[in-house]
């Protein structure tokens, strides 16, 4: 009784902020912008076994435009921070200045260990050409990991806007070591075929189809023109973190062998998802869309077991890995 007053409690909370956050004029960075979106960030980062679809239709609907409106709002930061770090005459020197920074780093740190435990069998084996899909003004994810941990691979980034890839590219211009390594394509990713398959990894932005059934239909584009065996990584949300992000179940991963998800239990928002592409073609069920993304993550043929990080930061993060699929 005591869970479902809780869960009554955390819906109208997130309705309250949702209410303020849906009359502000703008969601551009302001002090009521602000407050309104770490008050929403808090209310929801506490552990909670809130399924989704349970939900009356009228809140699900609710989150929907939450998410929307996360994403505008996460847009307008990463665009205002990154035209803030192009004063400087060496930007990549100046990252700390974006207040969730050390999230990122964080979230590198995981996302690096969880492909190096699934990529090869050999520690040597690593990508050598990794795409980023909806990277963004402020491609945070791409810098961490050729900065720190993939430190001679090439990443592509891909974004629709060009505008958001001109600033990027400001940011990274000035770096001789990554400005010869990172690239940016502005363009539409359902357009983009066959190179596709010169990326050993692909990584799918949280905020890349903020519609679940959007982001089905890339990560079907996906399946199609990836290369066989190729690795798959994306970000989801658990319990009350779905408010904020939308959430990928494995069965939203057609056309690809599901490794892992891991589940967070800190400031780190997002879980990591990580999928290697299927050796031979497999046909995808088109009309899909049951009750995608507000279901439990969890199939019936998981085990459970700690996630240990290799002599890094992560050890002082609560990680539970919640999926390992038997391989």
């Amino acid at each position: 009784m005591g869970s479902f007053h809780d869960e009554a409690s955390l819906v109208e909370k997130v309705c309250e902020i949702y209410d303020k956050i849906s009359k502000l004029e703008t969601l551009k960075p302001s002090k009521d912008v602000d407050t309104l979106f770490t008050q929403l960030v808090l209310t929801c980062i506490p552990p909670s076994s809130i399924n989704m679809s349970d939900l009356p239709e009228n809140i699900q609907e609710t989150r929907s435009k939450l998410i929307r409106l996360c994403g505008e709002a996460e847009g307008h930061l990463e665009a205002h921070f990154s035209t803030l770090l192009a004063s400087f005459p060496n930007p990549l020197h100046h990252l700390h200045v974006f207040p969730y920074y050390s999230n990122y780093l964080k979230l590198g740190r995981l996302e690096f260990d969880i492909l190096n435990r699934h990529y090869s069998t050999e520690p040597t084996d690593v990508p050598k050409n990794v795409a980023f899909i909806g990277s963004g003004p402020l491609p945070l994810t791409s810098i961490v990991l050729a900065t720190y941990h993939l430190t001679n691979t090439a990443f592509h980034n891909y974004d629709i806007d060009p505008l958001a890839n001109s600033m990027a590219s400001c940011l990274v211009s000035p770096d001789s070591d990554l400005s010869q390594r990172m690239f940016f394509h502005s363009t539409d990713i359902m357009e983009v075929t066959e190179e596709l398959k010169e990326y050993d990894v692909v990584f799918l932005a949280a905020l890349v189809g903020m519609d679940i059934k959007d982001k089905v239909k890339v990560i079907q584009h996906l399946a199609k023109y990836m290369a066989p065996e190729a690795i798959l990584m994306l970000r989801s949300a658990h319990g009350a973190r779905a408010f904020l992000y939308p959430v990928v179940n494995p069965e939203d991963l057609q056309g690809f062998e599901v490794l892992s998800i891991f589940h967070p239990h800190d400031e780190v928002i997002n879980s990591v998802v990580i999928a290697r592409k299927h050796p031979t073609p497999v046909e995808v069920d088109h009309s899909h869309h049951h009750q995608l993304g507000i279901g439990s993550i969890m199939p019936s043929s998981c085990k459970y077991c700690d996630f240990q990080a290799f002599n890094n930061p992560l050890n002082q993060m609560n990680i539970i890995e919640e999926l390992a699929m038997d391989e």
